[in-house]
């Protein structure tokens, strides 16, 4: 049976697209390329993520050019995509799926081209076809959907590096890569005590608001966590090779003090709120390093993490413990210290428990 390209498409080839935003540029061209008289497309998938609700694929038929558009679950329910297409022309759009009344499948839409006497493009024979094409877009867009539902969700517990190298394949135990980056590492100061006096819910909450205020600035500045180990935190800010090499190493360090400057100002405005309510401040530690550490999976037979290890991880655990005895809140090694034009204040050298040569220790002015 031969089927008109669009349809044949959807049948051979749609189900490998790499991306949603190239499954929509692709069905639209060839859709327009069918006869169809389209000015726009959206599709709209509910992905399983603690910050965004759905995300919206955009394309304008003119350019051929696709944008994204995200709705946050704490926001307010919106129609991004029948709003979008609203402004391009008449709309049609339909949920997608074997229960297409389910208010979390697929929703693909299209909007038309008005003629000369201000009808609606899409008269019966143009609705027949895209019902046809619906249809057709079922299979390809479940295991679309199924596939961004994955990413979403290994995003969410991995990072975004960490969980595209686990999606390509990196999942044999002892794998991994020998990379650059500048590390930080976080830690809130008397946390066993204060958990000893707060309620377990309570604790969640105060966790959860110190996590917001460094792994939001970590996220910012381009870093990513690798892990929250009880109230600690560690992130990389990995060089960027293209960059080359000296540029690369102060690209890094410079995103790590940014990060860390911006944490330090976030938990400050943190203390003043909860010293509104009555509540004692949060003091933490931070430190930052730069060195080389193997990036990659360790773990038992059947249980694996991606993690960053080496002797780099070691010292900047160690240095982010002395800035209680120092009386900081941030802690930055000499390697970093070589790596920016940041003025910073030194603090001579100090023995790291477990570090055989002495670190020179340095941090911010503002400390």
């Amino acid at each position: 049976m031969d089927l008109p390209s669009p349809l044949a498409w959807l049948v051979d080839e749609a189900g490998a697209s790499p991306g949603p935003e190239r499954f929509l540029a692709e069905l639209g061209r060839r859709l327009l390329a069918d006869g169809l008289p389209l000015s726009g497309g959206a599709l709209t998938l509910s992905v399983p993520h603690p910050i965004i609700a759905r995300r919206t694929w955009l394309w304008r038929a003119e350019t051929g050019a696709v944008i994204e558009a995200l709705a946050f679950a704490a926001a307010p329910q919106s129609e991004a995509g029948r709003e979008w297409l609203a402004g391009l022309g008449p709309v049609w759009e339909e949920r997608i799926g074997r229960d297409n009344q389910a208010s979390d499948g697929p929703l693909l839409g299209w909007a038309g081209v008005a003629n000369g006497a201000g009808d609606s493009a899409f008269g019966p024979a143009e609705i027949s076809r895209l019902r046809e094409v619906a249809r057709f877009a079922a299979a390809p867009l479940a295991a679309l959907a199924a596939r961004e539902a994955r990413a979403a969700l290994l995003e969410a517990y991995l990072g975004r590096r960490s969980a595209a190298r686990v999606q390509a394949g990196a999942l044999a135990r002892g794998t991994g890569e020998t990379i650059r980056a500048a590390l930080l590492c976080a830690d809130l100061r008397d946390f066993t005590a204060l958990s000893e006096v707060t309620e377990p819910h309570a604790m969640i909450a105060i966790l959860d608001a110190y996590f917001d205020r460094v792994a939001g600035a970590v996220h910012a500045f381009g870093g990513e966590v690798l892990k929250f180990i009880g109230d600690g935190v560690l992130a990389i800010f990995p060089v960027t090779p293209a960059a080359g090499e000296a540029q690369g190493d102060r690209d890094a360090c410079e995103a790590a003090l940014r990060a860390v400057a911006a944490s330090r100002a976030g938990m400050a405005h943190l203390d003043q709120l909860r010293q509104a309510q009555g509540l004692a401040p949060l003091p933490f530690g931070a430190s930052l390093h730069f060195g080389e550490i193997l990036w990659g999976n360790i773990g038992a037979a059947d249980r694996l993490d991606f993690t960053a290890i080496g002797p780099a991880v070691n010292l900047v655990s160690r240095l982010e413990g002395l800035c209680k005895p120092l009386g900081r809140t941030v802690l930055i090694s000499g390697a970093v210290a070589a790596n920016t034009t940041t003025a910073l204040m030194p603090l001579g050298e100090h023995s790291l428990r477990g570090i055989a040569d002495p670190c020179a220790v340095f941090t911010l002015r503002e400390d």
